[in-house]
């Protein structure tokens, strides 16, 4: 998708002006091969660079700090991941009418994750240790992730999206699914690292394990509450429990992550016609979350 507009004020890019932006400032690279990789994901054009790279690009100006954000942190990161993160390499500045800094990561082998996968008790537990070994990093100088502050900032927005997927949802029981989660107590612990953005697309699998985890554009400490996400955008209610269990999340955090689900109701009619995938995922974690309510 790498050429497609999802967002107003998106730059679209393609493989001539990642080799244009090679050639100028990582000629060493220059003669490597370049291909588009097909992903759903919304902030970064992606292409693979040889065999062991991938170069990313911001697509829209919001995302465009998460570049500086993984250089400095990952790197920090990776020694309490016990599985592969993103390993930066380089960083580009911006050229050749791309206006915004760009990065070359170390290319992770394994496929995303796929609602197959959502199954598998390995993947599920191996996550979750995932989950539970980030929160065990210093958080000291992070900055608050995307999705680690309280739910009612985003109260505003389920319920304006909630109201545009009226007859794609049932957005009386998304409501009142909503303010059950904003009852819940705010996280009161200590700031705790999350990535914040634990969707299938973001985790790589390889013969039924989790191996890696990619794109932390939205990590930061909080509340670890919404990385309990891939327990309705991705796992059936069995492998659920063994997420939850293996990520040690409390009955509070457990309910709070219910709703950060829930705010993906966002993605049913945003990217209805752009990104078929997301918009799928947004019904699916709609419809986890109210039968897991029954």
């Amino acid at each position: 998708m790498s050429g497609a507009r999802m967002h107003d004020g998106e730059v679209v890019t393609d493989v001539d002006l990642v080799r244009r932006l090679l050639g100028a400032q990582f000629p060493r690279w220059a003669d490597l091969p370049v291909h588009p990789v097909s992903s759903a994901g919304t902030n970064n054009a992606i292409y693979r660079l040889g065999d062991d790279l991938v170069v990313r690009l911001p697509r829209i100006a919001d995302t465009v700090e998460q570049v500086e954000f993984e250089y400095r942190w990952l790197p920090r990161l990776a020694a309490h991941s016990p599985v592969a993160v993103p390993e930066p390499v380089a960083q580009g500045v911006p050229a050749d009418g791309y206006p915004w800094p760009w990065a070359v990561n170390r290319w992770l082998p394994g496929r995303t994750a796929e609602v197959a996968d959502g199954g598998g008790a390995a993947v599920a537990t191996d996550l979750g240790g995932f989950v539970a070994a980030l929160r065990r990093a210093d958080p000291s100088g992070a900055r608050q992730g995307y999705r680690s502050g309280p739910l009612r900032g985003r109260d505003a927005l389920v319920r304006q999206w909630t109201a545009a997927a009226r007859g794609l949802v049932d957005a009386d029981a998304v409501l009142a699914a909503w303010e059950e989660a904003l009852a819940v107590p705010d996280w009161d612990g200590p700031p705790v690292w999350t990535h914040g953005d634990l969707l299938p697309g973001n985790l790589l699998v390889d013969d039924g394990r989790l191996v890696g985890v990619i794109d932390f554009g939205a990590a930061g400490v909080g509340d670890p509450a919404c990385d309990a996400l891939p327990a309705w955008t991705l796992f059936d209610p069995p492998a659920r429990e063994m997420f939850r269990a293996a990520a040690g999340f409390d009955d509070e955090t457990w309910a709070r992550g219910r709703g950060w689900a829930l705010t993906f109701v966002s993605a049913v009619t945003y990217y209805r016609h752009t990104n078929p995938v997301m918009a799928a995922l947004g019904r699916r974690a709609v419809d986890a979350v109210l039968t897991d309510r029954l």
